[in-house]
């Protein structure tokens, strides 16, 4: 699935896959070979049309990430070198350059702009136009939905910083590395039953998440899928804590050790908890927070952390 094509060119060059002649200019005006007329905003193409440019211009060698996980797919892919900056919230990898000041909740235009880059790579298209109208480069990293989302994704990355070979080589490993943990996960007769906690409100997810989707991978039954079947909590419903006793899972999944301070202690000294199946049978298991929530290279961390957990569960 090919959802991923937020791509805004602004900068002037020349596309050699759309054919000799073919120009983008000032951001706003288009001149296709086959046409007198001009379009009145920026051009958007396909991630494949920009990298077969890469052999005629230069490539983006001033790369604004403000998106941990396209953070961490630029370094995975080979382009940590063109980056000069990313936000906040990329904490990973140790090199990548935070740029404390660089908000990623609320980006500032004016902040990015003054970095001068040459491409920025948003989480969201909150500030796309904003950017393209000061003729800089964007590229949208939607939230993944499914793992194939997830290599589209990289590999458009690659693309677009032209490090499509290094991004291949990222996806191959990933999808290898992926192979082997699902082949080798020993799965009971009977489907387990999970609850996957962001805070500790009770906040979760449901299958129709991606973080949801890597569960459903290994054979794990959501608790949490009966609260959102309307889809009105956008997949995050917040439980309480009768339905999780109710419900009582075989394993409790936490990833909010970082974020809210929680641990297997915590989560056992809550009323009730202590009687759960998940608590009393060892299987109460940390998610680091970033990892759990981030669809980039670093899946294949969380995938093993699941895997593990569900061949090793302990249930009487």
């Amino acid at each position: 699935m090919r959802s991923m094509k937020s791509l805004v060119l602004t900068v002037p060059f020349i596309l050699a896959s759309c054919g000799a002649g073919t120009e983008v200019d000032s951001g706003i005006t288009y001149m296709p070979n086959d046409s007198g007329g001009a379009t009145e905003s920026p051009l958007e193409v396909e991630a494949s049309e920009v990298f077969g440019a890469c052999v005629n211009r230069d490539f983006p060698v001033a790369i604004v990430s403000m998106s941990p996980t396209a953070t961490e797919v630029l370094f995975a892919i080979g382009a940590g070198e063109q980056v000069i900056a990313v936000d906040n919230y990329s904490d990973w990898p140790p090199e990548a350059p935070v740029v404390k000041d660089l908000a990623g909740w609320n980006p500032n235009v004016e902040a990015i702009a003054a970095l001068e880059p040459d491409l920025v790579i948003l989480s969201d298209s909150g500030i796309r136009e904003e950017l393209g109208l000061l003729g800089i480069d964007v590229y949208v990293a939607d939230a993944a939905v499914e793992f194939e989302d997830v290599y589209d994704q990289m590999i458009e990355i690659g693309e677009i910083t032209c490090q499509r070979v290094g991004a291949m080589a990222a996806v191959a490993d990933m999808r290898e590395r992926i192979a082997v943990l699902l082949d080798g996960i020993k799965r009971p007769e009977k489907p387990l039953t999970y609850y996957h906690e962001l805070d500790e409100t009770l906040y979760s997810v449901t299958s129709a998440t991606f973080i949801g989707h890597v569960y459903s991978l290994t054979g794990l039954v959501n608790i949490a899928d009966p609260v959102d079947e309307g889809g009105s909590s956008w997949g995050y419903p917040q439980l309480d804590q009768e339905f999780v006793l109710e419900a009582d899972p075989d394993i409790i999944f936490f990833a909010d050790a970082k974020c809210c301070g929680q641990s297997v202690e915590t989560i056992a000294s809550r009323p009730g908890w202590s009687e759960l199946k998940a608590v009393q049978n060892g299987n109460v298991i940390e998610i680091d927070d970033d990892v759990s929530s981030r669809w980039g290279p670093r899946l294949v961390d969380f995938l093993s952390r699941v895997s593990a957990a569900v061949s090793a569960v302990k249930v009487e």
